[in-house]
């Protein structure tokens, strides 16, 4: 399969990126209007039981997150080697599978939240409402991994404006069914859930919508008895079990640093907690340009192009360190102003800054492991990716905290935190430079 060569790799990157950013960027703007419409209702219950709940799904659903990130790679090189029944068959697979776990969580939705709040404690109060809000939002399950699934795919074939298109409609149809279900019809945080799970299924018939208009043809070579065809049904099970430990090692990672942070007080909690929504916007940034390195990398791993391939790598991180370098300055010029945005209280702002250092340098640090993670699912070699977060998470983090605390105290939460994404960066860096060959062989 050739490329034009009149795009080039930077038009290519900018192509994927920017959609995706956009898209990124719909979402904490739907997290503010779900916090600001159940906030302001008498008493605060209903702002805890959005907040348990959503914290309950999205912990779920990040761990499901390899429905997208494996489809995405896989598709990207089915498409560079220009296999049309690959192609759609992978559509299919991860469709199957996307299935397959939403009935399996709609059928224990009783014991799992059960388990959720188990282990996520609650006043009695806001549990009440929290539960109703999970037996909602439950029932968006089929939808919302179907969504994954199709969003991966899309990507795979180099389209980032489908799922930005996607991301909008389900974003902005969730925030007007939230605030029609709350504000008209009085449903408080129960009205959150169901705005939510009307939204996802509207997103899902988008999609099929979507891929209909420009993919119709790809049904042709769809053919029903090979979507369980053994060898091809392993790889995309091996890639995303993968992909799941080395999630799961990352939400471990975040969940335990907010738990850490706590122990340390409210006040260290709270300035944490701000300090580490600056992460989350470099994420969100950044993301833009990984998702761009998982269609091109698959691509060209696809098409077995090593110049191509390397080419496109050495752009993709020129792009990010120039991102981090204009992250690093803002945080550095903008620090009491951005710290401000999120709270009015003097004495947290104060002890931000104390930290704000870590913030500061986090985006020239960062960048380099968000862009391997993206190299490493299109080129689908998940088992670096997963060895590399177990030797970060086990014997960096957790040692370094532990062996710190007493002395260094939040200091040692921080450098654990930093060392980590700094040896996620090397440690993939190590593996990219001996296996980076033997992916176009």
């Amino acid at each position: 399969m050739s490329y034009p060569k009149e795009k080039s790799t930077n038009k290519q990157i900018l192509n994927l990126a920017i959609p995706n950013i956009l898209s990124n960027l719909s979402i904490p703007l739907l997290s503010s209007v779900d916090t600001a419409l159940v906030g302001h209702l008498q008493g605060l219950e209903h702002l805890g039981a959005v907040a348990v709940g959503g914290m309950i799904f999205n912990f779920i659903y990040w761990g499901f997150g390899f429905l997208r990130m494996g489809t995405t790679g896989l598709t990207a090189q089915a498409f560079g080697n220009n296999n049309l029944k690959e192609i759609a068959m992978i559509l299919g697979r991860a469709l199957l599978i996307a299935a397959a776990i939403a009935i399996a969580l709609l059928v224990l939705q009783v014991p799992l939240a059960a388990l959720s709040f188990y282990l996520v404690k609650a006043s009695p109060e806001v549990e009440v409402f929290a539960r109703d809000y999970f037996y909602i939002r439950i029932w968006a399950a089929p939808a919302t991994l179907g969504i994954y699934a199709i969003q991966g795919w899309f990507l795979g074939m180099q389209n980032a404006k489908y799922p930005l298109y996607m991301a909008l409609l389900v974003n902005f149809s969730n925030i007007l069914l939230s605030v029609l279900f709350v504000n008209y019809f009085g449903m408080q945080s129960a009205g959150v859930a169901l705005g939510t799970v009307c939204a996802q299924y509207l997103g899902i018939v988008f999609s099929f919508f979507l891929f209909f208009n420009k993919y119709k043809e790809y049904t042709h070579h769809f053919i029903l008895r090979h979507l369980l065809e053994s060898k091809a049904l392993k790889r995309f099970l091996f890639v995303n079990s993968d992909i799941f430990i080395r999630t799961i090692c990352l939400v471990f990672v975040f969940s335990y640093f907010t738990a850490a942070s706590a122990a340390f007080g409210d006040d260290i909690l709270a300035a944490n907690t701000i300090l580490m929504q600056f992460w989350t916007i470099l994420a969100y940034g950044i993301d833009g340009f990984a998702y761009a390195a998982e269609s091109l990398v698959g691509k060209y791993v696809g098409a077995n192009s090593s110049e191509l391939l390397k080419q496109s790598i050495t752009a993709l991180f020129v792009w990010s360190i120039g991102m981090g370098v204009v992250f690093s300055l803002l945080f550095f010029t903008f620090d009491s102003q951005l710290l401000s945005l999120y709270t009015d209280k003097p004495d947290i702002i104060a002890l931000a800054q104390e930290y704000i250092w870590w913030t500061i340098f986090a985006p020239l640090i960062n960048g380099i492991c968000f862009i391997w993670d993206g190299i490493f699912l299109g080129a689908t070699d998940t088992v670096a990716l997963r060895n590399s977060m177990l030797i970060c998470t086990f014997l960096i983090f957790l040692p370094v905290f532990f062996g710190l605390k007493g002395s260094l105290g939040n200091t040692a939460l921080w450098l654990a935190m930093t060392l980590f994404m700094v040896a996620r960066g090397i440690t993939l860096s190590v593996f990219a430079y001996y296996r980076i060959e033997r992916w176009t062989d």
